[in-house]
């Protein structure tokens, strides 16, 4: 199966989106993949091929500001967590998407788990990897120097960060022609830099995550939490803890791993994802 890339304009924004459709008609739900910072829809690579192998459409957007997705001047997009959703709603309302699995990772995942909260008539069930999830979850130093005045000007502008920040957090390394991709926006323009500067200066995390906290205790859809041992940036603790605190969660636990699971582990990850596509509609 291969993952095709588009493009949508919603509105003012541009979404960029990869996505792997089955063959044929299915009765499975499709499967929406939201990636974490500094990343792209492109960490979705192996895992979106395989779940349309299965008969389960897979779409996995550039958040706006991201990889190739619209990255547009602070005075026309705020870059705060409601801005990220009511964008993201409006591009699954113009994707013609009801109801869907959702999986999140990273840093940005947290936004996604509060459009889940907002919006949980769509989320048939939810998948959160290395995601933060409690009041204790602080943005890593490495970046949030991307938000700092006058550093974080150029520091967002050198595209070696992605290298370091996605390799430094997965603890392996990535092959440079993967790499290349993922620098690519940061080389085509300043846009990039300056938009990742701006979500890192809106995340308001201490109230995102006091929403994810409270809202999660009356949670009633299937969860799992795939969780890396080795993310050297949120503890498995974490991870425990707020699987307690959920009904329907299950917690994977995965050795030898670090924040960015699917980057290198996608065939456990797939074994772990097995229930959304056991779920038809």
């Amino acid at each position: 199966m291969k993952v095709t890339e588009n493009k949508i304009k919603v509105g003012s924004l541009e979404w960029f989106y990869r996505e792997s459709a089955p063959r044929g008609e299915t009765d499975l739900l499709p499967v929406i993949l939201l990636h974490g910072l500094p990343s792209q829809s492109y960490s979705w690579r192996h895992i979106m091929p395989a779940l349309a192998d299965k008969g389960t459409r897979a779409i996995a957007p550039d958040w706006i500001g991201f990889g190739y997705s619209s990255k547009p001047d602070k005075r026309d997009f705020a870059y705060t967590p409601d801005a990220f959703i009511t964008a993201l709603a409006e591009l699954i309302a113009a994707l013609k998407i009801d109801r869907f699995s959702l999986v999140v990772q990273g840093f940005l995942g947290s936004i996604g788990l509060q459009y889940a909260l907002r919006h949980a008539e769509q989320i048939e069930s939810l998948a959160i990897l290395n995601t933060p999830i409690a009041a204790t979850a602080k943005l890593p130093w490495k970046m949030q120097q991307w938000g700092l005045p006058f550093a974080g000007d150029m520091l967002t502008q050198d595209p070696l960060l992605v290298d370091r920040t996605l390799e430094g957090g997965s603890r392996y390394r990535i092959a440079d022609a993967d790499l290349d991709i993922y620098r690519q926006p940061f080389l085509k323009s300043s846009a990039a830099g300056r938009s990742l500067m701006y979500a890192i200066r809106n995340m308001q995390m201490p109230a995102a995550m006091a929403e994810i906290e409270a809202g999660f205790k009356q949670w009633q859809y299937p969860t799992t939490i795939i969780w890396g041992l080795t993310d050297p940036w949120l503890p498995v603790s974490m991870a425990k803890n707020f699987a307690s605190t959920i009904k329907h969660a299950e917690l994977v636990e995965l050795d030898d791993v670090g924040h960015y699971p699917q980057e290198h582990h996608s065939d456990v990850i797939l074994e772990s994802l097995s229930p959304f596509l056991r779920r038809v509609v």
